[in-house]
C-alpha cells in the first residue's frame, strides 16, 4: 500500500507536479529557448538610458527647458524605472533585460541607498524647523498654531504675505520672544536676536536675511532664503539667470560669514542634487541626508514629490531630521536637531 502511494504521488507518477519541478521543468525551457537572448532589447536599452541619466545628470544641458535642474529635482523617482523594466523583461522573457536591469539597480543605490535607511540619533540640544507658509495660505493662524507645536527653538518661515505676518506674529509671540522679518522671510526665537539685516540675493525685492541668534552655546548665524523656483521654458531666460545668480548671491553670503557656527533654513526650490545651487551645497551639510529618515520629500504637500525645502548646517552635528504635519500651506514643515558645541 504505502509503495503504492508514493508512486502515484510521486514526481513519477500522476500525482500533481511539485513547484520545484514546475520550475526546475520552466527552467529547462528557458534554457533550450534560442530568443531569450534576443528579447527585450528595447528594453534593455531604456535600462541603460535610465542609468546614464542618473550618473551623467550633472552633464544634462540647463540651456533647453531647464532639463538639468529639473531632472535632478526628481532624480530619486527614476528609481521607479527598474520594478516597471523587471516587469516588461519577465513578460518578455528576455535574460538581456534582466541582466541589464542589474545597472540601473546598482547605480540608484549607490546614489539614494544612504537615504533610505533611518540616520537620525537622540542627541541635540538646537532643535530649528523652516517652513514655506505659502503667500495664499487660507489660514495662517492655524499654521502658525501648528508650526509652534513642533517645539523648535529657532523658527523660520518663508513667502510672508504683507497681511499676514500681524498674524504669524500675535500667534507665535507666546513660544517666541524675539523675531525678526525681513521683507517675506523671518525668524522666530526662543533665544535673543541680534544683527538681523536683509540679504541680497539679487530679486529685485527682500526674500533672504540673516540674523545672529545668542544660543545657551554660542551665537550662531542663522540665514533664511526663498530661491526662485525651476521652470519649464524653452530656452534660457531671465527666470534661469535669476535663479542661478540668487543661488550665486546667498553662496557668496554664506562664504563671508565670519561665525564659525551656520545655519541655513527656507525654500531652496531645488534640492542636494540641483547644480544651480552648487555654491551654496559645496560648503554646507543637509540634515536629511546626514540624519534623516527616508528621503524627506517636502513638496507639494498633498503628494510631495521632491526636499526643496531645506535645512543645512555648519560648524555644527546633525542628529536628526524630519517633515512635520501638513498645514494650510502648499509645502510641509521641516525640522532638525543639531548639536551646538560651545
Amino acid at each position: 500500500m504505502a509503495q503504492a502511494y508514493m508512486t502515484e504521488t510521486g514526481n513519477g507518477g500522476s500525482g500533481p507536479e511539485s513547484s520545484g519541478s514546475r520550475f526546475r521543468r520552466r527552467l529547462a525551457e528557458l534554457r533550450r529557448d534560442p530568443g531569450i537572448w534576443r528579447r527585450g532589447i528595447v528594453t534593455a536599452a531604456l535600462a541603460v538610458a535610465v542609468s546614464l541619466v542618473m550618473i551623467l545628470h550633472a552633464e544634462l544641458p540647463n540651456d533647453v527647458g531647464n532639463l538639468g535642474s529639473l531632472t535632478e529635482t526628481f532624480l530619486p523617482w527614476l528609481g521607479l524605472a527598474v520594478p516597471v523594466l523587471f516587469a516588461a523583461a519577465v513578460v518578455r522573457k528576455s535574460a538581456t533585460a534582466l541582466i541589464a536591469l542589474l545597472l540601473p539597480a546598482i547605480v540608484w543605490v549607490n546614489l539614494f541607498g544612504g537615504l533610505v535607511t533611518d540616520k537620525s540619533g537622540s542627541g541635540g540640544n538646537l532643535v530649528v524647523a523652516a517652513h514655506n507658509v505659502d503667500a495664499d495660505n487660507p489660514d495662517p493662524r492655524g499654521t502658525a498654531r501648528s508650526v509652534a507645536k513642533a517645539g523648535a527653538d529657532v523658527l523660520a518661515l518663508t513667502e510672508l504675505k504683507g497681511s499676514a505676518v500681524p498674524v504669524y506674529e500675535q500667534v507665535l509671540e507666546a513660544t517666541y520672544k524675539y523675531h525678526a522679518v525681513e521683507g517675506t522671510v523671518g525668524v522666530w526665537s526662543k533665544y535673543p536676536l541680534t544683527s538681523s539685516r536683509a540679504v541680497d540675493i539679487k530679486m529685485g525685492w527682500t526674500r533672504a536675511m540673516r540674523t545672529t541668534v545668542e544660543t545657551p552655546q554660542g551665537a550662531v548665524a542663522v540665514y533664511v532664503a526663498h530661491l526662485p523656483s525651476v521652470r519649464v521654458k524653452l530656452n534660457a531666460g531671465f527666470t534661469a539667470n535669476q535663479r542661478d545668480n540668487s543661488a550665486g548671491a546667498l553662496g557668496a553670503a554664506l562664504a563671508g560669514e565670519p561665525l564659525h557656527k551656520v545655519v541655513l533654513l527656507g525654500d531652496l526650490n531645488g534640492t542636494m542634487n540641483d547644480r544651480s545651487l552648487s555654491e551654496v551645497t559645496s560648503q554646507m551639510r543637509s540634515t536629511q541626508g546626514a540624519a534623516g529618515d527616508g528621503f524627506g520629500f517636502s513638496w507639494p504637500a498633498q503628494f510631495p514629490m521632491a526636499r526643496i525645502d531645506q535645512i543645512m548646517v555648519r560648524g555644527m552635528r546633525p542628529e536628526a531630521s524630519w517633515t512635520l504635519p501638513r498645514t494650510g500651506s502648499d509645502h510641509l514643515p521641516v525640522a532638525a536637531r543639531v548639536t551646538v558645541k560651545k
